[in-house]
């Protein structure tokens, strides 16, 4: 049988294999990186709010995490998948108004079932998300077919070690390498760094074994005699160690700003890693 497929059709095929999201403008960096908040920063705002506290400190992008308000205009609708066309619209009107770019959303959990999982990716490639940051370690044969089709990054995102649930693994980053061993490479680490901090590991030790795996991270420093948040410089997670090694590795991902302290009040404290990051050499 002849194959009578013109040859725009494979010219168009092969396009569609080979596209990436088009480059993010420079200025959306500070010092190289492209340093926003995540949301949950301000989880104690609505979104609207949220997006005004991060331009006032300083930076234009941000990572949504599932199930904040939206607006006081919306106080039934929350940002994340299944938002309503309204709350969709209102997102997008409250990113425009803010001059905020939403490069990524999560920690979201990604089901193992093609259309719930699904509605996560259209979610962000209806916002023109890069990433999702996740911990579904069972969906990636799932997430590996979503991450070809959409062209968005998955992070697997680490909290600190939990010695009463051997389960729980994503905490190591030799996991992490070894579970996206083979995988497409849009699949890797969302680099909390002040979570390995807590696991009792050297951030700048995990992304050396990492390297080219880490597609996000979360900048968090970590109180000395403490778990908790403490401004950048001041504590244990040693960032300068890290920034410079995420440097070394040329990550160019987004690095979401999560500061999980002074809830009512912590613009400074965000403002503070932002002058850390601006100045570090």
């Amino acid at each position: 049988m002849k194959w009578t497929r013109p040859l725009s059709f494979f010219v168009i095929a092969l396009s569609a294999i080979a596209a990436t999201a088009e480059p993010l403008p420079a200025d959306l960096r500070t010092n190289g990186f492209l340093l926003g908040t995540q949301s949950y920063t301000f989880k104690n705002f609505t979104f609207e709010e949220a997006c005004a506290k991060t331009a006032s400190a300083g930076v234009h992008t941000t990572e949504l995490f599932p199930g904040q308000k939206i607006s006081a205009a919306l106080p039934d609708q929350k940002t994340g998948p299944g938002v309503s066309p309204e709350g969709m619209a209102a997102i997008k009107a409250i990113l425009k108004q803010t001059k905020i770019t939403a490069v990524a959303v999560g920690v979201v959990a990604i089901p193992n079932h093609e259309e719930n999982a699904r509605k996560i990716f259209e979610f962000a490639k209806e916002l023109g998300i890069r990433v999702i940051n996740t911990e579904s370690t069972d969906s990636i044969d799932l997430i590996e077919k979503l991450v070809k089709e959409f062209d968005i990054r998955v992070g697997y995102h680490n909290h600190p070690q939990r010695p009463d649930n051997p389960d729980y693994k994503v905490w190591d980053p030799n996991y992490i390498l070894e579970l996206t061993r083979g995988r497409d490479p849009r699949i890797g680490s969302c680099a909390d760094l002040g979570h390995w901090t807590n696991s009792g590991l050297a951030a700048a030790d995990c992304i050396k074994i990492l390297k080219s795996r880490i597609v996000s991270s979360h900048l968090k420093d970590i109180a000395h005699g403490s778990r908790s948040c403490a401004r950048p410089g001041t504590g244990r997670a040693k960032l300068d160690e890290a920034l410079r090694a995420l440097k070394a590795v040329d990550f160019d991902g987004p690095i979401s700003i999560e500061h999980e302290i002074n809830w009512e009040d912590n613009v400074e404290d965000v403002k503070s890693y932002v002058t850390f990051v601006k100045e570090l050499k």
